[in-house]
């Protein structure tokens, strides 16, 4: 198993990584009856995927490039859609760091084809269109 899932009432859950005891809590946005003090479900699923590319992009500067990407920022707009309520659209922003934004033509292009071929980018049903910006890296 990799994790349990706890509903704690008021529309919350308590999720725990069980190899960690890592902790967190979701909360039912308010635009869902919920009060939206932590990340809903859906929100956790687009964010997933920004943490998803930087994770793979990190192990690949990392492990093959000889460089870190400490500082790498990503902003998530995440797009609902109704009838039937789901994710309808996820936004990815880049924000490259000042160490990074010089980058060769090579580097860039191996860490964007890495981040595009991420598991859970792979994983999301083609009917939500993902619209991913590279800022600086354009």
């Amino acid at each position: 198993m990799t994790s349990t899932v706890v509903y704690n009432n008021e529309l919350r859950t308590v999720c725990t990584h069980l190899k960690s005891g890592s902790a967190f809590e979701t909360d039912a946005p308010t635009d869902n009856n919920g009060k939206g003090e932590r990340f809903s479900p859906t929100d956790l699923m687009a964010t997933s995927l920004a943490t998803c590319m930087l994770t793979v992009m990190g192990i690949k500067s990392r492990n093959t490039m000889g460089f870190d990407l400490t500082g790498m920022k990503t902003e998530v707009l995440k797009i609902m859609k109704a009838d039937p309520r789901r994710v309808g659209g996820i936004e990815i922003t880049f924000h490259i760091p000042e160490h990074l934004i010089n980058a060769d033509e090579k580097t860039k292009t191996i860490l964007i084809n890495t981040a595009m071929n991420c598991p859970v980018f792979k994983s999301i049903h083609p009917d939500i269109e993902v619209k991913v910006n590279w800022g600086d890296w354009g």
